[in-house]
């Protein structure tokens, strides 16, 4: 799943530059979601996503220009806008779940039972 969080950081760094919203996602999912297979991500992703990469593939391309480029001209500002939401709240969802997952080691592993020899009195 690490994989997938750093396409989707990657995507959100590209959103959150400059230019128009429509240039910036279509950079963002060509470069970073594009290879994403939703078959890999957790269950409760699957469907956003596969409604995402719906909406980013929905127009037949003309005169060369592929499919997400073409389904994002097509787009209104709003709709366009609404993906790129879309690409924060996956983040943001897949991201959250990756921390529920990771073990949580502590920093000094502490062994309550063994008394430091300075404490033991000796007879």
């Amino acid at each position: 799943m690490t994989n997938h969080v750093e396409r989707f950081h990657a995507a959100l760094t590209v959103l959150a530059g400059h230019g128009h919203i429509k240039q910036r996602l279509i950079k963002a999912y060509e470069d970073n979601l594009v290879a994403v297979n939703e078959d890999e991500l957790p269950i409760a992703l699957k469907e956003s996503f596969s409604d995402l990469d719906r909406q980013m593939h929905g127009v037949t391309p003309l005169n060369g220009e592929g499919p997400i480029c073409a389904s994002v001209r097509k787009m209104s500002f709003q709709e366009a806008s609404r993906c790129a939401a879309s690409v924060v709240t996956l983040f943001g969802e897949i991201s959250r779940m990756q921390d529920d997952t990771q073990v949580r080691l502590p920093l000094v592993e502490v062994d309550e039972s063994r008394v430091p020899p300075f404490l033991v009195k000796s007879v």
